[in-house]
């Protein structure tokens, strides 16, 4: 285990106590700071205080003596150093509006959802500034489940920020020999791989849920990172960023693991639930529905073709039939792999 010395030690607030934010919690405490768990339920916050565990979310995983859990907002902010946004993406403009007031102007908010905003287009860290002038707003970002972090298995993520000592303080303050920290001033393009891949993942979910095999999986994998990164490209990202953990590290993992909550929702909807029932039945925010619709849009008015994005819209919000989605994707017009190659 890092061991920090008593003098790099830091007072860290974290806001979102589900299965990521409780993860990143355990890591920060492990590494020698200090750390306030929030969540907006006063129940949530006590049963996990009492019990050191998240045990709806994260259960198992036993929560250091240096973690404190609260639902008052004011003293989880307290005299903190850094601020770990670790809410749904769809919560992220309200706590950003209630953070307002607290943040100090260069003060650094890590953001470690994944999303864009629909109707606004704007990535989260974006929607951060938007609501906090002055602020740093920095991401963590890559294929990194909860449940795996939480046990300690070798992960590795990228941090995001517009200038380098910020992407460096996030690397030391997170970094141990379970967790390796990347940097990386593409900010853009690690939240638009993040956002996307849950598009993606969606796809390869119905996929499952039809009951195709690996082929029909490693096709849309990889079909999916030309999509993300033509329409990331498009808005701002850059090429490498997309080859890297935020682009096809994210994408494989998410598109394959059990602890993927957009591929269950993908699975299910292949398998008969609208999309709805889909997200009632996994129980958690499915980042990917809200990401579709947003970056179906971005794709038009950029003019990038983006077909599996184009049919997970409509099978999530036209009423097509997953089957019907798959069979058009493979019938489309013939075309060379890649354009820029010649003969």
């Amino acid at each position: 285990m890092l061991k920090l010395d008593k003098k790099d030690a830091e007072q860290i607030t974290v806001l979102g106590a589900g299965s990521w934010g409780t993860a990143l919690s355990v890591v920060l405490a492990e590494n020698g700071h200090n750390v306030t768990l929030w969540s907006h339920r006063k129940e949530e916050a006590e049963k996990i205080q009492r019990d050191r565990e998240q045990a709806s979310k994260l259960p198992g995983v036993m929560l250091p003596d240096n973690i404190i859990a609260t639902s008052d907002f004011e003293e989880a902010l307290a005299g903190n150093k850094a601020i770990v946004m670790a809410v749904p993406s769809t919560a992220v403009r309200d706590t950003a509006k209630r953070l307002n007031s607290y943040v100090k102007e260069g003060q650094i908010v890590i953001c470690v959802a994944k999303g864009i905003e629909d109707g606004t287009f704007l990535t989260l860290t974006e929607i951060i500034e938007e609501e906090i002038p002055g602020v740093k707003a920095c991401v963590l970002s890559g294929p990194s489940h909860a449940e795996e972090v939480g046990r300690r298995m070798p992960t590795t993520v990228v941090a995001g920020a517009k200038e380098k000592e910020d992407a460096l303080y996030i690397q030391d303050i997170f970094m141990n020999p379970y967790f390796r920290v990347y940097t990386s001033p593409d900010v853009k393009g690690i939240e638009m791989g993040g956002a996307l891949k849950n598009v993606i993942a969606l796809a390869a979910g119905i996929a499952d849920g039809l009951g195709y095999g690996d082929n029909s999986k490693a096709a849309l994998i990889t079909r999916g990172i030309s999509e993300l990164t033509r329409l990331g490209t498009a808005l701002g990202g850059q090429v490498e960023t997309f080859s890297g953990l935020t682009g096809v590290g994210d994408l494989i993992v998410t598109c394959t693991s059990v602890h993927s909550r957009n591929h269950r929702a993908g699975q299910l909807i292949g398998e008969g639930y609208t999309a709805q029932e889909a997200m009632d039945e996994v129980k958690m925010v499915v980042e990917g529905v809200n990401s579709a619709r947003a970056a179906l849009k971005l794709a038009r008015r950029k003019g990038v073709t983006v077909p599996i994005i184009e049919k997970v819209n409509a099978v999530l919000f036209e009423d097509k039939a997953a089957k019907d989605a798959v069979a058009e994707l493979l019938m489309r017009d013939r075309r060379k792999e890649f354009e820029t190659l010649k003969w």
